[in-house]
């Protein structure tokens, strides 16, 4: 069973208005035009730095930014593409070689790094109102982040090739970038470059993906390893998956059913559709999905009435949704299908990436959303805080458009010889030629789009993994969904999870 690309483009953003068909992938336009293939050099905007300050913890952080883009180049030095990114680097540290340096990517495929740019962790964050389920009157600004990382550690947030201002180069075809390998391979050799030109190999190095950029840094650590002896200190896997098997339902695989219960329960609680104590109820979903509930499913139709009315009794004590309703559905409701029916009887629809998210539905007999709120509260102000942040504060722009977030990477290319894509096999890999290697799993209770019960499951099924190396494996959870850290009180835990990960590899 090969991975849809549409399935794994919502990784993202449920966009249908970003598909494929009406956005193809970009094509050669040295050959269209009939140019030779003598590659030009290229011409490529001047990097622009700048010197600021943010108070973070109390204290005073200087820091240079940088952005711009750095060439990749095949073995015959010509340029294959340029790498738009961010640097951060604290300025008042006396040696560079004790300094940690983290790398982050989002996902999509298709999205540039602008959401844990101006989302989490850099200097700047976008100013959203409340707790986050809102959006906030446009224009959005940035304002200072005094909850960001970079006194702990320098970043650099990398946009892969085709988003952000990333760009295939000369004569080289956009989508010789667009598929799983291929991916790794391209921003391993910017890692790679970055890391030479700026005398950081003796920095402690880490790698941070949220969404498919979890797919991306996964084996990008594995890759890194292998390919150029780079040994990662840690990798940080923010509302991502390992496995897509843990995502698609398909006749004979009840697998994503259970994974997606404990956040069915999580948002149940928060919209107040069950009561109790809301981390008690998702251990118990979690153990009821993997547990009763999975022996269930894997009956199928020899289930007798008995068990299955006994089966939907408890799935409707876990998500509030009645339990006729389970038993008409055969004991399996999808995400989408549970995002219309929660809060049906309101007239709201729940978000894909935050389910705190209900804002009014559109159609009130559809069986599913027609958008997702949780989204639509987002964009628009990443788009607009990312654009005024580096044309107006930096003083960096471009002709060409920021690629936030793009369906002409599509169709993306799975290699994965019509399997499943299932990256646990190279994390585990890293893992066990690196004994040093940590791993940081961060996942919200209310993320219908990545349910961090799915990496969790991965992570109990990693391959050939050596004893004790389990212990290297840290998970913890946050209030809100996908995008956890719009949610004030999970920025700041967030913060300090990311620093205690970071001090502990000291």
């Amino acid at each position: 069973m090969r991975v849809s690309p549409f399935v794994c483009f919502l990784l993202l953003a449920a966009t249908p208005f970003l598909s494929a068909k009406e956005n193809p992938p970009e094509k050669d336009g040295a050959a269209e035009s009939g140019a030779s293939e003598k590659q030009k050099p290229l011409d490529l905007p001047e990097p622009v730095t700048r010197e600021a300050s943010v108070t973070i913890d109390g204290k005073n952080v200087p820091y240079e930014v940088t952005v711009g883009k750095l060439p990749l180049k095949s073995d015959d030095g010509k340029a294959r593409a340029s790498v738009f990114h961010a640097y951060y680097r604290r300025t008042d540290v006396k040696d560079a070689a004790t300094r940690p340096v983290m790398f982050a990517f989002n996902g999509g495929p298709g999205s540039s790094a602008v959401w844990l740019h101006i989302g989490v962790l850099g200097p700047k964050i976008v100013d959203l109102p409340g707790d986050g389920t809102q959006a906030p009157e446009p224009p959005a600004r940035v304002v200072d982040n005094p909850l960001s990382v970079l006194d702990a550690c320098d970043l650099v947030f990398v946009d892969p090739v085709s988003t952000g201002y990333s760009r295939a180069e000369n004569n080289t075809k956009p989508g010789e970038f667009h598929s799983l390998d291929s991916d790794i391979e391209s921003v391993g050799d910017f890692v790679r470059r970055w890391i030479t030109e700026n005398d950081r190999w003796s920095s402690p190095k880490y790698l941070l993906g949220e969404s498919y950029g979890g797919i991306r840094v996964a084996g990008l650590a594995q890759h890194l390893q292998s390919r150029y002896g780079m040994s990662i200190n840690g990798v940080v896997l923010l509302s991502t998956l390992l496995d897509f098997a843990t995502l698609q339902d398909a006749p004979g695989n009840d697998l994503s059913y259970e994974v997606f219960l404990p956040s069915y329960t999580g948002t149940a609680h928060f919209h107040g559709k069950i009561q109790g104590d809301r981390d008690e109820l998702v251990k118990q979903s979690e153990a009821f999905a993997f547990g009763d509930y999975a022996a269930a499913l894997l009956k199928g139709s020899s289930i007798s009435a008995e068990e299955k009315q006994s089966i939907a009794a408890k799935l409707e004590s876990f998500t509030g949704i009645p339990a006729a309703t389970w038993l008409s559905h055969d004991l399996r409701i999808s995400p989408f299908f549970f995002r219309g029916e929660l809060l049906r009887d309101q007239g709201k629809v729940i978000g894909r990436f935050d389910a705190r998210v209900a804002w009014d539905t559109t159609d009130p007999a559809s069986p599913a959303p027609s958008y997702d709120p949780s989204y639509a509260l987002a964009y628009g102000a990443f788009a607009t805080g990312m654009l005024d942040y580096l044309g107006r504060e930096l003083g960096y722009k471009e002709d060409q458009p920021y690629e936030i977030l793009t369906g002409k990477v599509q169709p993306w290319r799975w290699d994965s010889e019509n399997r499943v894509v299932n990256v646990s096999g190279r994390l585990a890999t890293a893992m066990r030629d690196n004994p040093h290697l940590r791993i940081l799993v961060m996942g919200g209770y209310t993320d219908l789009a990545t349910p961090p019960a799915g990496v969790s499951y991965s992570m109990r099924h990693l391959p050939g993994m050596p004893e004790g190396a389990r212990q290297r494996i840290r998970t913890t959870s946050y209030d809100g969904g996908h995008m956890f850290y719009l949610n004030p009180p999970d920025l700041k835990k967030t913060r300090v999870d990311l620093l205690e990960f970071l001090r502990n590899g000291k």
